[in-house]
């Protein structure tokens, strides 16, 4: 019965924790000096609640830099960057991506502190992004003497470039732009043969 009763009170600590999360993100993103209030006030929970989940703010922007890290692990990882067919991974992985830095631009953009586990998760991201490249490679999709470091700097590039040109967009439709991203990173701007 005592267990019972726990998993709501859980349940319903998660969700505040989860508002407060998008609450900052969207506030932080308009104005990244905002006040712990501010935030707190958006994601419609008392000062108090905000305070009592993060000791300060830095411990507020580690969280939701953490979250945002475990989100956009996640959907990479949900692309398949090892088993899917390497075309087919990387247009998952890129749409997926491209949705998760559209609603974490803000926190996605604040650096990990070396050490951390947003930081590890980072790294772990762009180990499976050179799977994915190493398997397209193979596949005969790169060249075999692509410097494969630097063609994940030149995918990095696109992906930040389209979010960049696309930041008033709301209509994006990440598909579409998945697959203009990797069409320009194989095939760059050059004519079809």
């Amino acid at each position: 019965m005592g267990e019972s009763a726990a998993r709501p009170l859980r349940a319903d600590a998660e969700r505040s924790v989860r508002a407060i999360l998008e609450a900052a993100e969207r506030v932080l993103s308009e104005d990244p000096h905002a006040s712990m209030e501010q935030i707190a006030s958006a994601a419609g929970v008392a000062r108090t609640t905000i305070h009592r989940r993060f000791a300060h703010r830095q411990a507020l922007i580690e969280a939701l830099a953490l979250s945002a890290a475990r989100q956009l692990a996640q959907v990479v990882a949900d692309g398949r960057p090892g088993t899917a067919p390497p075309l087919v991974a990387l247009h998952r992985i890129t749409a997926n991506v491209l949705e998760v830095k559209t609603s974490w631009a803000f926190a996605l953009s604040l650096p990990a502190d070396p050490g951390s586990e947003a930081a590890a998760l980072h790294e772990d991201i762009g180990q499976r992004c050179l799977t994915v490249l190493e398997r397209a490679r193979t596949d005969k999709l790169i060249d075999e003497a692509a410097d494969l470091l630097w063609v994940r700097r030149v995918y990095y590039a696109l992906l930040g470039e389209s979010l960049h040109a696309n930041a008033d967009d709301t209509g994006l439709d990440p598909d579409a732009l998945a697959t203009r991203i990797i069409d320009t990173l194989l095939h760059g701007a050059g004519p079809r043969t």
